[in-house]
């Protein structure tokens, strides 16, 4: 058994405020050190409910765990290019095949190309186009977890410009129909296997629209 750490680490980023404070000094004499943290539900390597897009939709404490824990095929992308659209006759050749009721697991390994805690990380990104998204949403998977920024239009937010929401096309065709979004992984380079056992488990965070997820696959287990 294998262990494969796939979440970013909660640290000063220029897209995201993060605001870690410490209370306690035990080498001064203080009997706790507690830390405090603030940034938001979407940062870093999180899990999306469907309160996100959808008025009076559920939220985060909602999400059943085993919807984003358990069996997951990985789809091999990592020679995808710098914004290259990736379409539903590149996923269905990347996709190793597998049941209905399976997460299933975009690996681009972008981060190998692009730091995260740059710009680059989207803007250079790859992405999927729209018919991509209807055919993971044909998979009927319980949650799609990527590794790289999936909607195009995520990078036009670094700059404030908003487009037509449909153009967010995971959010709009998987999200809507309650197919869990798990984003902003790190680390897929590492994986060895084609199917693992995946734990994205969100906080519980009661009334959120998201919470951030410790994720990881586990190999070796021939799920």
């Amino acid at each position: 058994m294998r262990i494969v750490d796939l979440s970013m680490p909660v640290a000063p980023h220029f897209r995201w405020p993060v605001e870690l404070t410490v209370r306690g000094d035990i080498a001064a004499g203080d009997q706790f050190r507690v830390s405090r943290l603030v940034t938001s539900c979407h940062s870093f390597s999180h899990v999306d409910a469907q309160a996100h897009v959808i008025a009076h939709a559920p939220t985060i404490e909602a999400t059943p765990l085993d919807r984003v824990v358990g069996p997951c095929r990985v789809l091999d992308l990592r020679d995808a290019r710098p914004a290259e659209p990736l379409d539903a006759a590149r996923l269905a050749a990347a996709d190793p095949g597998g049941v209905e009721g399976e997460i299933l697991l975009l690996a681009t390994a972008w981060d190998r190309h692009r730091d995260p805690g740059t710009r680059e990380f989207w803007t250079d990104a790859p992405f999927l186009t729209r018919d991509a998204a209807e055919w993971l949403a044909e998979r009927r998977p319980t949650a799609l977890a990527f590794d790289f920024p999936q909607d195009f239009p995520i990078r036009l937010l670094l700059d404030g410009i908003a487009v037509p929401f449909s153009e967010h096309v995971t959010h709009d065709i998987c999200l809507r129909v309650g197919i869990t979004l798990i984003e902003y992984m790190v680390n897929t380079a590492s994986l060895t296997e084609r199917r693992v056992l995946l734990s994205a488990a969100p906080l519980l965070v009661p009334g959120a629209d998201g919470a951030p997820a410790r994720i990881y696959a586990i190999e070796g287990l021939g799920v």
